[in-house]
């Protein structure tokens, strides 16, 4: 096998081109956009499969780098830092516990589903997890750690069902967030504010307000050293927290650095501009999530792919009901838990980013739901990685994993 390593700059460009191809292939397949799937999905998962082609047919590995792609994601979780004052977050309220509780609902589910799958085709039920909401929930990067857990406890191919589980979870749950809030919206006839051009899906409405005037170079190069400078913030925090034996994921103290900031320079009365700080974050996340995908290895799946596609299959069903039939209607019916509700099966199923996206996806079409942005943001964050991990050690403390 033939192995061809891709810089970090080239990786970057060929992320920006598989951007712009599968905006053409959007606009000519009228399909995608009207189940809102992200066009850096569709960008990526077609790298992705071109890649597993290749490798296929040619006996070539193409390797992207990821450093560049993990900035990307540092600097995007800023920008959502950076617009949390938290003199707003009790517009979470009622509705973020009704979310973290749902949340909640959806581990214990999928890890359920997960390790009853594996138990009946005869593997460890330790694999169930690693299939259920460590990879599912939790993404790659949480699937790889428990895969290192797994090959200690002695299930010497955990690394191959975790990587399997999450490609499955990362590529399928990206197409099934938009379509099924999209669902929702035309059910349920939800309409949002009218989309303006230009305007950023997570930021707050203006109402009657003025449009804000075009940025200066010289606050868009302000925007990049605060972005910057609230990155380096969320690694010290995050070494900090290491040096304490907490351990905490990179995208978790990048945001906490960015809100460290933002609310330090409310209590200073200092005003960030806000309008190149969104802009930032949404080229991040679009950038980062199309580079991510074109990195799966889609050719993992292969080994267990019969009883891996019968729990995706039993995970997004699961998933979608606990979405629609307990979130969707706990949270109103009206047009921010359809967001919602979007942004929940995306991070149940894939990702923050996926959910991020996805959301981005559907306000793009149907109109802003800052509150959606928020719940997801504070829940999806703040909040899932924790009780994933809490919900994960109080399983395996069962005597089934002994």
């Amino acid at each position: 096998m033939r192995e061809i390593v891709v810089s970090d700059f080239h990786s970057f460009v060929a992320g920006l081109a598989a951007l712009a191809f599968a905006g053409v292939v959007a606009r000519r397949v009228r399909l995608l956009e009207r189940l809102s799937v992200p066009t850096a999905v569709v960008g990526g998962l077609l790298v992705a499969g071109a890649v597993a082609a290749l490798r296929a047919l040619a006996g070539v590995e193409i390797h992207f780098a990821s450093a560049l792609r993990d900035l990307l994601l540092l600097i995007f979780f800023t920008t959502v830092g950076l617009g949390a004052k938290l003199s707003a977050l009790k517009v979470g309220g009622r509705p973020l516990a009704i979310l973290c509780a749902v949340t909640v609902a959806l581990l214990l589910v999928q890890n359920a589903v997960g390790v009853g799958i594996a138990v009946l085709w005869g593997s460890p039920p330790f694999y169930g997890l690693l299939a259920g909401s460590i990879s599912f929930v939790g993404g790659p990067g949480t699937a790889a750690a428990w895969a290192r857990e797994g090959v200690a406890m002695g299930h010497r191919f955990a690394p191959e069902v975790g990587i399997a589980a999450a490609t499955l979870a990362v590529s399928v749950g990206a197409v099934v967030a938009g379509p099924l809030a999209g669902w929702l919206i035309r059910r349920h006839r939800l309409t949002g504010r009218p989309v303006v051009p230009g305007a950023v899906p997570w930021a707050a409405p203006a109402d009657a307000s003025p449009p804000p005037p075009a940025a200066t170079i010289d606050q868009v190069m302000n925007t990049l050293l605060l972005l910057f400078v609230s990155v380096a913030l969320g690694d010290l925090l995050n070494r900090w927290g290491t040096t304490a034996g907490v351990v905490l994921p990179g995208f978790l103290t990048a945001m906490l650095g960015g809100v460290l900031i933002t609310n330090v320079a409310d209590l200073a009365k200092v005003r960030l501009e806000m309008a190149p700080i969104e802009w930032g974050g949404e080229i991040a996340l679009r950038a980062f999530l199309v580079m991510y995908l074109m990195s799966l290895k889609l050719w993992t799946v292969g080994a267990a792919i019969t009883p891996l596609s019968l729990n995706v299959v039993a995970q997004v069903a699961v998933t979608a009901i606990l979405a629609v039939a307990v979130l969707f209607p706990l949270l109103g019916r009206d047009y921010d838990a359809a967001v919602t509700t979007a942004g929940f099966v995306g991070f149940g199923l894939s990702s923050m980013a996926v959910g991020m996206a996805t959301m981005d996806q559907v306000t793009a079409r149907y109109g802003p739901s800052p509150r959606a942005f928020l719940l997801v943001t504070l829940a999806g964050s703040f909040f899932v990685d924790l009780a994933n991990a809490l919900v994960v050690k109080g399983l395996l403390a069962l005597p089934l994993f002994d």
